[in-house]
C-alpha cells in the first residue's frame, strides 16, 4: 500500500493512520466506481485484500460499531472479534478489549449470532428486545450518538446500510466517510447514499493498493461550519 495524500509514502500500519482523536462518528463502506455497495446482495463482492485490512483497522481503533438491523441480517453479522495484534494495539492505546455492536432496529429483532457478544439495541421506547441486550431507547441519530457518548463510546463506526448512513448524514452527525473504491462498474444495485442534499467533503488521506483499489478518508463539512 502507498499513501498518495496528504504525503506520498509507504503505509506501515493503517491503524496508526486511521487513529484520530474522538469524539467522532465515521462511516466505513466499500463501493464500486459507480457507487454500488453490494453485488448479489452482499458487500463481499466488492471487497479486496486492501479493503479487508482497512475494515479491520477501522474496527480496531473504534469504540463501537453501528449497523442497521436489516444490514446486520443481510450481512450475517456476528460479534466483533479482534485478533491478537488488534487486541495488543487496543491495549497499548487505552481501548477496551471488547467492541460492542450497536444495532438500530424499530422492531427489536436482532440476528441470533450477534447475541453471543456485547450488543446495544437502539429501539423505540415500547419495543421489547432479547434478554441480556443493553438498550438505548431511541432511533434518532442525535439521540443515539449522545447516548453512546454517555456510555463512554466516543469513537463510533457506522457500517451501514445506506438508509442508516443517509439518516445520520441528514442529521449532520457524521464526521468522516472512510470509503474503499473498488475498481469495478457494478451497474444495478443499492447505492451508498439515498436522498440527500449536497454535502461538501474534504479529502484527509488517500491510499492506493494494486490493482486500482483506493482507500479514502473524507471529512464531512457540516453546514454549521460553512
Amino acid at each position: 500500500m502507498r499513501q498518495l495524500h496528504p504525503v506520498q509514502q509507504e503505509v506501515p500500519d493503517l491503524c496508526d493512520l486511521y487513529d484520530v482523536p474522538g469524539p467522532h462518528l465515521r462511516a466505513g463502506f466499500v463501493a464500486s466506481v459507480d457507487g454500488v455497495i453490494a453485488v448479489n446482495g452482499r458487500s463481499s463482492g466488492l471487497s479486496s485484500p486492501a479493503d479487508k485490512v482497512v475494515f479491520r483497522a477501522l474496527r480496531t481503533v473504534c469504540d463501537a460499531v453501528l449497523v442497521g438491523a436489516g444490514t446486520a441480517r443481510q450481512e450475517d453479522y456476528g460479534p466483533v472479534r479482534h485478533d491478537a495484534s488488534a487486541l495488543a494495539w487496543r491495549a497499548a492505546h487505552g481501548r477496551r478489549a471488547e467492541t460492542p455492536v450497536v444495532v438500530v432496529s424499530r422492531s427489536g429483532s436482532l440476528p441470533d449470532r450477534l447475541l453471543t457478544g456485547p450488543v446495544i439495541a437502539c429501539v423505540p421506547g415500547d419495543v421489547v428486545v432479547p434478554a441480556g441486550v443493553d438498550v438505548l431507547r431511541t432511533t434518532d441519530p442525535v439521540g443515539i450518538v449522545s447516548g453512546l457518548h454517555e456510555r463512554g463510546f466516543t469513537r463510533l463506526l457506522c457500517e451501514g446500510g445506506p438508509s442508516l448512513l443517509t439518516s445520520f448524514l441528514q442529521a449532520e452527525v457524521v464526521d468522516e466517510l472512510c470509503l474503499t473504491t473498488s475498481p469495478l462498474l457494478a451497474g444495478a444495485g443499492p447505492h451508498l447514499i439515498g436522498d440527500l442534499e449536497v454535502r461538501q467533503l474534504e479529502l484527509r488521506s488517500l491510499v492506493y493498493d494494486d490493482p486500482g483499489v483506493l482507500l479514502g478518508r473524507w471529512a464531512v463539512v457540516r453546514s454549521t461550519d460553512e
